[in-house]
């Protein structure tokens, strides 16, 4: 699939220095400007596939700084002091129940904690919005939270993102988290007892 993409591309590089040409061709032709007829309209074949790319990569960068970050609601030490010799009883299985949800999926971890995950998109500009959580299952309390934001053309599936490759970003950098650690540092935490 990456092959014809690309050569798909190459066609169109190939169509577009064409018509550029053509375009200068013209100018010269009819005593208007070669230069202004060239740009225009190398801008305008350029803007044909990428015109959304700029406005994806800035609105990225503003839901990224603005609402992504990771929250601790509740250190695991405070749960353990509310909940004294919870802990030591928990037990974490490779088959514990897994359901999907209107929104996402929800993954028991041990009889206490829910691995919950949330997924939002497409939103405007090529922007998916996620959210994951750990929740006391007893209470519902969200323990700690993380929100990011990724761009694609697709909703990410076995690598795939579709072919605008450019519009292709991940995740949010984390440096401006409000709290230190992840989300993967607190699952291990609380998962318990292997089994």
């Amino acid at each position: 699939m990456g092959l014809v993409i690309f050569l798909a591309m190459g066609l169109y590089l190939l169509i577009s220095l064409g018509v550029v040409a053509g375009a200068i061709v013209y100018a010269k032709k009819h005593g208007k400007s070669a230069k202004k007829w060239g740009w225009g309209v190398a801008l305008v074949m350029y803007l044909i596939p990428f015109w959304d790319w700029l406005p994806t990569v800035a609105t990225h960068q503003y839901y990224c700084a603005k609402d992504s970050g990771f929250w601790v609601y509740k250190t695991v030490d405070q749960w353990k002091a509310e909940n004294p010799g919870v802990m030591e009883t928990l037990v974490y299985k490779k088959d514990m129940p897994y359901r999907q949800t209107r929104y996402g999926n929800e993954t028991v971890l041990n009889q206490r904690f829910l691995f919950v995950y949330k997924h939002e998109g497409p939103l405007p500009l090529n922007r998916w919005r996620t959210e994951t959580e750990i929740r006391d299952r007893k209470n519902g309390e969200v323990i700690a939270r993380e929100i990011a934001f990724s761009t694609s053309q697709e909703r990410r599936q076995a690598g795939w993102s579709g072919w605008k490759f450019w519009l292709d970003s991940e995740h949010c950098s984390i440096e401006n988290h409000r709290d230190q650690g992840s989300l993967n540092q607190i699952t291990t935490q609380v998962e318990g007892a292997k089994k």
